[in-house]
């Protein structure tokens, strides 16, 4: 009950106007990415700036690992559980929603299998937000909610089997390292231990599911 009063405490500080303020940010960021995502998408890469096209910033937002990462951010930052969902979820709305619009009335065509994947990432967010938020926190689930969001992360970012193992492209690289620097734990041996076990889960991960995250 302290904790949940905490909560409470922690939401009346902050103006309504400001709550909303924040989430109408994160909706218009969510649509800028979605058209600057799309748009790079239908741009020949001879067109884009060298570093760009040598970078293939094209193929990145076209993978999770990116996403993920700006929703474990929004989630773990925002001051309640129930707040990351709002934020989370508005974010995506606003991502997928100018993404396929843009894809739609602007590149002239529209994938209706891949926006039927993010409109059910997008319906569930709120939820994964929810849980993610308490990532941050201190004690055993979160500890382990951070090993797990690792995990997800070290998919998204290396490709590895029994005798291989490579990495997606360098922002992805940067990406995880990213997710370690957001999750990082008080003390460096809580950090080591809690990178071990996601790379650990990874592991298990890689092996029941089917396809790659990236």
């Amino acid at each position: 009950m302290s904790f949940l009063n905490n909560i409470r405490r922690v939401n009346k500080q902050i103006p309504l106007s400001k709550k909303v303020s924040y989430s109408i940010v994160i909706l218009l960021l969510g649509i800028v990415l979605g058209v600057v995502s799309k748009f790079l998408d239908t741009t020949p890469s001879n067109e884009l700036p060298f570093i760009i096209e040598s970078l293939d910033f094209r193929n990145f937002f076209g993978r999770l690992a990116i996403w993920i990462l700006i929703a474990v951010y929004i989630s773990i930052y925002s001051n309640s559980s129930i707040r990351a969902a709002i934020n989370v979820f508005a974010f995506f709305v606003g991502m997928v929603t100018s993404y396929y619009l843009y894809s739609k009335f602007i590149a002239g065509f529209f994938p209706r299998c891949y926006a039927m994947i993010w409109f059910g990432i997008t319906a569930i967010s709120p939820l994964l937000a929810f849980v993610c938020w308490y990532a941050k926190g201190k004690g055993k689930i979160s500890f382990v909610l951070s090993a797990i969001i690792i995990a997800v992360l070290f998919n998204t970012t290396f490709v590895y089997g029994w005798i291989y193992f490579d990495i997606y492209s360098i922002l992805e690289a940067i990406v995880f390292i990213c997710g370690l620097v957001i999750l990082r734990r008080n003390r460096i041996k809580d950090t080591i231990i809690m990178i071990v076990l996601g790379i650990m889960i990874a592991i298990i991960l890689n092996m029941i599911v089917p396809f790659h995250f990236g």
